[in-house]
């Protein structure tokens, strides 16, 4: 369950796909935790903004703007607004909470005896995923900037996560999940 979610979308009359008489204003939103992408219904004459950072955990007294979760949405069903914020939203995460995700680089097990789940960050070969493995020997990375000073083909490690992150969500038929339930 998701208490904080990234606002990636809010239609004020609701979908113009549904039929008039069920439309009603919408949010969509992103989970801060897991990354579930959820469709909101917002209070009457709530203030929504992109990208705001919006309550919907088990306490309804802390929703100040969210009035009911309508459930999750798939991917494909977002708006292409929504689509277009996603990417921006879970890099932000990302660097946001950068303690849990530089914990992947030190933590991150082999899924086989030739594949490891290092692998799965888009870009990442084997070469690269050598040098991560035997900087992690040495010392666990602290950060993003250490792990690039010393594994230098990792220019961007936040990008890589925000990457994976994103296919995960956009494709209901990856095998291996890491960020996302």
């Amino acid at each position: 369950m998701e208490d904080w979610v990234y606002v990636i979308d809010y239609l004020s009359e609701g979908r113009l796909d549904w039929p008039h008489h069920r439309r009603q204003p919408t949010v969509y939103g992103i989970g801060e935790k897991w990354f579930t992408l959820l469709e909101l219904i917002p209070k009457q004459d709530a203030k929504i903004s992109i990208g705001e950072k919006v309550w919907v955990g088990k306490d309804q007294s802390k929703r100040d703007k969210i009035s009911k979760i309508k459930g999750k949405i798939s991917y494909d069903k977002l708006t292409g607004a929504a689509h277009s914020e996603i990417p921006y939203i879970i890099l932000d995460i990302v660097k946001k909470y950068e303690r849990r995700f530089i914990n992947f680089f030190n933590e991150a097990p082999p899924i086989s005896t030739r594949f490891h789940s290092l692998e799965l960050l888009p870009g990442l070969g084997k070469k690269t995923m050598g040098q991560v493995l035997e900087e992690r020997k040495k010392a666990r990375f602290k950060d993003f900037e250490d792990l690039r000073e010393r594994v230098p083909l990792i220019s961007k490690p936040e990008k890589l996560i925000a990457d994976r992150i994103e296919t995960e969500l956009s494709d209901p038929h990856q095998r291996y999940r890491i960020f996302i339930k």
